[in-house]
Formats: C-alpha cells, structure tokens, sequence
C-alpha cells in the first residue's frame, strides 16, 4: 500500500458499510487514531463520514458518534433514512449514501490524487474505474477476512490497493475491548 507524504488524500468513509466489517472483525473503530494514521500517510484534504439517519426515533444510537466526528476533524454527510414494510410485513429501513460517495468523489477528484474509499460495496468498481481515469489513485478498505468477505471481487480488483481493515485493527482500533459502545470522546 504506497502512500506519499505529499499527496493530497481524501478519506470517504460509507459509514454503514465500514461500522458493518468492523463490527463482523469484532472491534469498534478509533476515529482520532483513523485521522491520525491517515494524517501521517500524505496530506489529508478532507475526511468525509457518510451515513443516513432514521428521523423517527428519539435517540438514534449514531447521533453521539455524528456529533463527535462533526467536532473533531470529519465532513459528516447524513440523510434521512427510509423506512418502508416489506412484502412479508417487516419494518426495514433503507438509507443507500451511494451516489452522494459517488458524486463528491468526481467533485473533489480534480484536487486529490488518492482517494481513501472506506466500503467493499461492489456498486462503486465503475466510480473507482471514472476517479482513476482523471488520474487519481484509489485504495479501498474493507475486508476479506469476514465471513462472507466484505468487500466485492470486482471492487478489490478495479482498486489501485486494497486494505483489508483487519489490517488496520492495532492501528485504529479502540482501545479497551471489542464493541464497547459507550458514548465516550473516543468514538
């Protein structure tokens, strides 16, 4: 995985997507160590955390770690989420952040040269496919070691690198256990 330290990177960070693999690897995500070690690896331009909320709810347990991230060095990107009855008769809710990844990735890839996509959604192979055809390298973490493998064939082989956030655990992990959602600064 090259980086160059003075290369304009960009963190996009699917926040369903990423919360969903580390949560399936057993262990909660250090947000300040994730700005830190990205912050060493080129010049971060913008971290930007994607996520859909649910309007319905008095407490949304994501609200603390939006309002964190918000504070503390993070573009959060939110909308709200859908929720809908299934043909079985189950709430389910729907809150896809794709095109909005998509969109701010082209946007911003005219002042970038790599692009830290943070989701194994093989949805986004043709944008990684378009962001490097303007010259911008792309590496995606996600990860193979789950069980299925959370990231897509097609996107990990369309990837300039992949990291698989397993990877990354001693790096960015929380301190302190697996999955210890407390609503601590150190989301």
């Amino acid at each position: 995985m090259a980086f160059y330290p003075n290369e304009r990177l960009a963190l996009m960070i699917d926040g369903a997507n990423f919360y969903s693999a580390a949560k399936s690897l057993d262990f909660d995500i250090d947000y300040r160590k994730l700005l830190e070690e990205f912050r060493k690896r080129g010049r971060l331009i913008r971290a930007i955390y994607y996520t859909a909320l649910v309007e319905d709810q008095e407490y949304s347990p994501i609200r603390p770690l939006i309002d964190w991230l918000d504070y503390n060095g993070f573009s959060v990107i939110t909308k709200p989420a859908k929720s809908y009855t299934d043909h079985q008769g189950n709430r389910r809710i729907k809150g896809d952040m794709d095109v909005e990844i998509a969109v701010d990735a082209l946007q911003l890839s005219d002042n970038l040269d790599h692009i830290v996509l943070f989701s194994g959604d093989g949805d986004f192979r043709k944008l990684v496919e378009a962001v490097q055809a303007k010259g911008v390298r792309v590496s995606v973490v996600s990860s193979l070691k789950t069980d299925p493998p959370m990231i897509s064939d097609d996107l990990r082989r369309q990837a300039d690198s992949f990291i698989d956030l397993a990877d990354l655990e001693g790096l960015i992990g929380r301190a302190g256990g697996s999955n210890n959602h407390d609503d601590d600064d150190d989301s």
